[in-house]
């Protein structure tokens, strides 16, 4: 945890916010700081800053905090995410966070068993502290936007527009598809990545897809886990974009 994060409600008028539990025990039995010392803190979806240890317990902890003016960067690189298995998007949620994704829309795709929709893993309550632990690791306090939509189709020729107007649109399939480091990706203010599910995109949605503007990217011969490829593809793509 390099940053701990807690909700604008918890910090009082003073500044000072008292913690209990997963956070409480992270700060004193691993960060295990003394009264005084400075702590990384942030607000979720706001500022970032520090916090004075105030008191150190077993249980509870109490910081005084002070946060900056400016917020962090913006994410630019949103994620549209044929739905894999749920025990893989379980595996998920908290490194797309850590990246910095700013949006995850996750869909369907002929190759996405209809069963993944029922997943807990879809449920808030259940992924948001999967993406608030992957923010804690990463330092960001921006909470990615999770969006799902059952019918690829409609998404495509009806609501991305909407959704995205100004990202550069990119899907990762070897069909006709330029090498990722060959593909400029600096140009536009936002990226908007679509992967595939674990057998793939079939050539009617590689055709949907680049019908509606969006180039194809290759990111080499090998056939990766969905889990595997969407950290890869994402990583590449920050890298291009820096």
């Amino acid at each position: 945890m390099n940053r701990i994060l807690f909700e604008k409600s918890e910090v009082g008028r003073d500044g000072v916010v008292f913690l209990d539990g997963r956070r409480a025990s992270h700060i004193t039995e691993v960060l295990n700081p003394a009264v005084g010392d400075s702590l990384r803190v942030g607000i979720l979806n706001g500022a970032c800053g520090d916090g004075q240890v105030l008191t150190v317990a077993s249980s509870q902890v109490s910081l005084r905090c002070s946060f900056a003016a400016a917020t962090l960067p913006a994410p630019t690189i949103d994620v549209l995410l044929a739905l894999p298995r749920p025990k893989v998007m379980r595996r998920l949620w908290a490194p797309l966070a850590s990246l910095g994704v700013g949006r995850i829309l996750l869909t369907n795709g002929e190759k996405v068993e209809r069963n993944y929709f029922d997943t807990h893993w879809l449920e808030d309550d259940v992924y948001r502290p999967l993406l608030i632990e992957g923010l804690e690791q990463s330092g960001d306090t921006r909470i990615p936007e999770v969006s799902i939509c059952r019918r690829l189709k409609p998404l495509v020729t009806d609501q991305l527009d909407g959704l995205f107007p100004d990202s550069q649109r990119v899907i990762c399939h070897p069909r006709d598809a330029k090498p990722i480091n060959q593909m400029p990706l600096k140009s536009a203010p936002r990226v908007l990545l679509a992967i595939g599910p674990e057998g793939g995109w079939t050539n009617y949605e590689v055709d949907l897809f680049t019908q509606y503007g969006f180039d194809c990217i290759s990111f080499g011969w090998r056939t990766l886990r969905a889990d595997v490829a969407c950290i890869a593809l994402i990583a590449a793509v920050k890298a291009a974009r820096l």
